[in-house]
């Protein structure tokens, strides 16, 4: 009886821990005509608005599931998931809207326990006419 209930513990541990791994951490509506696909590194990240351009969709990722530390790490990784969603979908600029901390989860241990933060970012995936 007692082995019994180990597997089916380790069982849904394990399913907990696959849907964890496999969970989204991008998502993006569609609100413009796509484009074909371009690389990440020719998206431009703006602050503010450009003159001209047209909106392609909202994006909005974490570096949730990634393996970086640090506070500029985090930011670091939302960006490029930006830049990499903006980028599938023809856009070559991204108009930031926010970047914040997610609480998404904690640590615990026999002395206490502590919130782990990861970082989430939305913005406008825009494609800016060449001139």
């Amino acid at each position: 009886m007692r082995k019994c209930n180990s597997l089916k513990a380790v069982g849904v541990a394990a399913a907990f821990l696959v849907a964890a791994l496999t969970a989204c951490v991008s998502s993006h509506v569609l609100i413009g005509k796509a484009r074909p696909p371009i690389s990440p590194d020719e998206v431009q990240l703006y602050l503010h608005p450009p003159a001209k351009y047209e909106e392609i969709a909202l994006l909005d990722t974490s570096s949730n599931h990634s393996w970086t530390i640090t506070a500029q790490g985090k930011t670091d990784k939302v960006i490029l998931r930006l830049k990499k969603q903006a980028a599938s979908l023809g856009a070559n600029g991204i108009l930031l809207q926010a970047v914040g901390d997610q609480a998404v989860g904690s640590v615990g241990s026999g002395f206490g326990s502590a919130t782990v933060f990861a970082k989430q970012a939305n913005g406008l995936a825009i494609y800016v006419p060449p001139g």
